[in-house]
């Protein structure tokens, strides 16, 4: 046999020697088919007889799959047109299944996760959608997980990233926002208002009841005044001599009324008499 011929057939056989042997990481695990038939159990990691051409593998990975979804439309319970993107995580379970069951499972994954995001968030409101999320999540996980059991897929996660929403929306947020800080901040006004008065009420009474409190009251308020502004000089009068004082003055006055209208009485008994000769004459 020459020499060319044994080194060919020393070549085939490492050739078939190393499709034989295979070493799988921790995470991977080997689904293997005998003739076409799958194998009850898959095999790794670490070192694994692979007998072929009799004997084939698919390698499967078990590590979580971050998977994002595209933006979807999505018109909400109140006719609300959106934009909703999202991130969905999972991964493999059962290698076997997700090889024979299933032809890709991260592309049937994410048009799973689409058709749910589209048909779940259609069913809530605009405010449910912003506040809610997190039942929301919860929701749209339970559904892709179920919907991919079957595969040997594990769900853990479906989370809504980004809402975008329409330009005139969001400025309709704004004024409502903005009317509902004015409303929060003028029933504060309010009942500060309401506090003073109360507060007002309770010190007018104690004042009432000591008349000296307010000559006191009067002594504080101008010695605060002529500490800031020295040119400045304040008499402080009280009510109740100006209301004296407008007592008098219209008793005066009302006396100086009755006064002239008498005179203007007797000074129409003359033209009358008057009137009375010229008619006899």
């Amino acid at each position: 046999m020459s020499y060319g011929i044994l080194l060919f057939l020393a070549a085939l056989a490492l050739s078939v020697i190393t499709k034989w042997f295979t070493v799988l990481r921790e995470y991977e695990r080997a689904v293997t088919f005998w003739l076409g038939k799958l194998d009850p159990a898959p095999k790794g990691p670490g070192f694994v007889f692979i007998f072929w051409p009799f004997q084939t593998v698919e390698r499967i990975s078990l590590r979580t799959v971050v998977l994002d979804v595209p933006p979807q439309d999505v018109i909400t319970k109140d006719n609300v047109s959106v934009k909703v993107n999202a991130v969905v995580y999972f991964r493999v379970v059962d290698p076997s299944k997700a090889v024979v069951e299933v032809e890709n499972y991260g592309l049937a994954t994410s048009q799973i996760a689409q058709t749910t995001l589209r048909s779940v968030l259609g069913q809530a409101e605009l405010d449910e959608l912003l506040s809610e999320r997190d039942r929301l999540n919860e929701k749209l996980q339970e559904i892709v997980d179920a919907q991919t059991d079957p595969w040997g897929i594990k769900v853990a996660s479906v989370e809504v990233k980004h809402v975008d929403l329409p330009q005139e929306m969001q400025r309709a947020m704004a004024r409502q926002a903005e009317a509902e800080r004015e409303k929060r901040a003028k029933v504060i006004h309010a009942e500060g208002e309401f506090q003073a008065s109360r507060q007002l009420a309770r010190a007018a009474d104690q004042v009432s009841k000591n008349p000296v409190t307010l000559q006191l009251r009067y002594l504080s308020t101008l010695s605060d005044i002529a500490t800031e502004r020295n040119s400045t000089i304040i008499f402080p009068l009280p009510i109740d001599m100006m209301r004296a004082f407008g007592n008098k003055l219209g008793i005066l006055t009302d006396d100086a009324e009755g006064a002239a209208g008498e005179a203007e009485d007797g000074g129409e008994a003359p033209e009358g008499a008057a009137g009375e000769a010229r008619a006899e004459s």
